[in-house]
């Protein structure tokens, strides 16, 4: 009789940590699916911001077709990116693409005083940041939900319930540094 008890509370205890690892999943995966948004928010907020640079830019410098080709085809390239990694990827191209673009902007004076250029510049700054911080706040959300899927015991109830691994928002090794652009 007292076998059958101790047999019943660790089956007991292990439905009540089941349920506890069960639930941390969904929470992980909740928390993930947000900051993904919060990515994909910020990445949008510089998407809409791209063409109004661009044109700026154009204003003064009308000969350099391809750069602003360039910007054009790499903001297109990003809407169209299905993952996390695929759309870092588009990002990546994206981000050179502006450096080049602002490279351009350094040879005319007149825009670099000019204060819409000025105003866009600095949003685009204020919009790197927030994509940083919704970056950062993203791959720590991946790295908590990948340890528990990898963890034992918890990694039991990943395989149960096809909870799986998901993909760091990584940059290039030559994008580690924000783009400088001094007027």
């Amino acid at each position: 009789m007292i076998g059958l008890w101790i047999i019943l509370i660790i089956v007991a205890l292990v439905i009540i940590w089941a349920i506890g690892a069960y639930n941390g999943f969904i929470r992980l995966r909740n928390l993930y699916n947000n900051a993904w948004s919060d990515v994909d928010v910020q990445l949008k907020r510089r998407y809409d911001l791209i063409p109004n640079i661009v044109n700026t830019v154009k204003g003064y410098a009308k000969h350099e077709k391809d750069v602003f080709i360039n910007v054009t085809k790499a903001r297109a390239a990003t809407s169209e990116a299905p993952t996390p990694a695929k759309r870092a990827e588009a990002e990546n191209v994206l981000t050179g693409a502006l450096r080049q673009l602002f490279a351009v902007a350094e040879n005319y004076p007149e825009l670099k005083a000019n204060q819409n250029f000025l105003d866009l510049q600095n949003t685009l700054n204020q919009i790197e940041d927030a994509i940083q911080n919704a970056r950062r706040y993203y791959n720590a959300v991946v790295r908590d939900l990948n340890i528990k899927v990898e963890s034992f015991p918890s990694n039991i109830i990943a395989r149960i319930f096809n909870f799986v691994k998901k993909e760091f928002f990584e940059i290039e090794e030559g994008e580690r540094t924000a783009p400088e652009v001094s007027f």
